[in-house]
């Protein structure tokens, strides 16, 4: 009989609960420790163990935690935290001889990254970074065409990704919207993107060009569009209470259980509903950037977080002809009174989703939509299938049509690869000059 792996979760909030449910579901797992600044959150995810069936995990402050691992024989740690510590976390783990699976993005600056790929390099440990995207059956769709020539030499992309104004404005009340906590979004949400741009072409970037700014969110922007509403934070503020933009916490279960009560008991000073047009917002909602690959192909890219509809479009041109790939995520979303229900993107399938459509344009032929087999579940299927090839299946057959992905997970060095184009576009934004990627580290 296969061993049981003794797991850790460290970063115990809204997203983490997708790896807990993943691993108390899978015989060969168990979830052994949680570790949080907070133990209400803790609490939390102990909670969701023992209603799968698991026992009660044992639970650490973060600055235990090196010391928690060994005591607990963890064998795999999975790192949730803001994006700004994993490295401190990913370290920690690889060095006592944990295999690490870390939420995207590995990290958020070139200091943190080369500290990262030190460790793997001294101690030759295991790092996976959970870039979803991969898993989507369109994107792996994508990647066999490309990778058979169905349009000859890549020779350049065009990519434009667009967050609706529930999704994107998420952003902007949450930790995320402090670029030392982030690295703003060209690291933390567009990480997605140029992981798969690397991924599709079989390339890594070398230049980077980028501007941009914030034009849409904060308090400047807020007042001269008539769209701020004077107050800090949404939970018990009267002037929320008709606020589109405004998130009501306690109207979903989960962020009332995370963050509400961990605010009450006195655990954690953490604010998830902030103001989207209010102050202390350093991160950009419109960035456009130039990219160039080692390959020679070239890539302009477009990220809007203030978009009426939710989804993308990449566009490929080569030397056999031109492969588009649209997306449909949200068509659309309404006005309503502000809800907790769907404020965090991808734990379930949006409210109205549109189309997926491949169109392959051969040179000197007549277009052709491309059909491939398509999965349910988050992320267009995504999640179900990165969960199988991270940690295994479930074991009673409900994931078999799961199949892993062609070219199989992202690496450390992935991780590295797409943080590249992040990293190196904000130093673009702040010198306006290119910035070269081999310099970073």
């Amino acid at each position: 009989m296969t061993a049981r792996r003794r797991a850790a979760i460290i970063g115990t909030g809204h997203r983490a609960q997708m790896y807990t449910k993943a691993l108390a579901a899978r015989a060969h797992y168990d979830v052994s420790l949680l570790s949080d600044t907070s133990p209400t959150r803790m609490a939390h995810h102990s909670a969701l163990l023992t209603s799968l069936g698991s026992p009660e995990a044992a639970t650490c402050a973060p600055a235990g935690f090196a010391e928690a691992l060994r005591a607990h024989r963890i064998d795999e740690v999975v790192v949730t935290t803001v994006d700004a510590t994993h490295h401190t976390y990913i370290t920690t783990a690889l060095e006592a001889g944990c295999r690490v699976v870390t939420e995207k993005p590995m990290t958020t600056d070139a200091a943190k990254c080369a500290s990262i790929l030190g460790t793997l390099d001294r101690t030759g440990g295991d790092l996976s970074v959970t870039f979803n995207y991969r898993y989507n059956p369109a994107h792996e769709k994508v990647w066999q065409l490309l990778h058979d020539g169905a349009i000859g030499e890549i020779r350049s992309v065009h990519f434009e990704w667009l967050l609706d104004v529930r999704h994107g404005a998420d952003y902007f009340r949450r930790w995320h919207r402090e670029k030392r906590h982030s690295g703003g979004l060209l690291v933390h949400k567009s990480g997605h993107h140029f992981d798969l741009v690397n991924w599709w072409l079989g390339a890594s970037p070398s230049r980077v060009h980028a501007e941009g700014g914030l034009v849409f969110y904060g308090r400047d922007n807020g007042e001269r569009t008539g769209l701020r509403r004077d107050y800090v934070r949404a939970h018990g503020s009267p002037e929320a209470a008709t606020d589109p933009y405004a998130i009501d916490l306690t109207a979903d279960p989960n962020l009332d259980s995370l963050y509400v009560r961990a605010e009450a008991a006195g655990d954690s000073d953490y604010v998830r509903d902030r103001n989207v047009f209010g102050d202390a917002i350093d991160i950009e909602d419109d960035l456009a950037l130039l990219v160039r690959y080692d390959t020679g192909a070239t890539m302009t890219y477009h990220l809007t977080a203030y978009s009426p509809w939710e989804g993308y479009r990449v566009m490929f041109n080569g030397t056999g002809g031109r492969l588009e790939l649209e997306v449909e995520e949200n068509t659309w979303q309404p006005p309503r009174t502000p809800s907790g229900a769907g404020a965090e993107h991808g734990g379930v399938v949006m409210a109205n989703p549109g189309r997926t459509t491949i169109l392959h344009r051969p040179l000197w032929e007549a277009p052709r939509e491309v059909t491939y087999e398509k999965a349910a579940g988050s992320h267009g299927g995504g999640d179900l299938r990165m969960l199988k090839e991270l940690f295994g299946p479930l074991g009673d057959g409900s994931d078999a049509g799961a199949a892993p992905a062609a070219g199989k997970g992202a690496t450390a060095r992935d991780g590295a690869l797409a943080l590249a184009v992040g990293v190196a576009g904000n130093e673009s934004l702040a010198t306006g000059r290119p910035v070269e990627t081999a310099g970073l580290w």
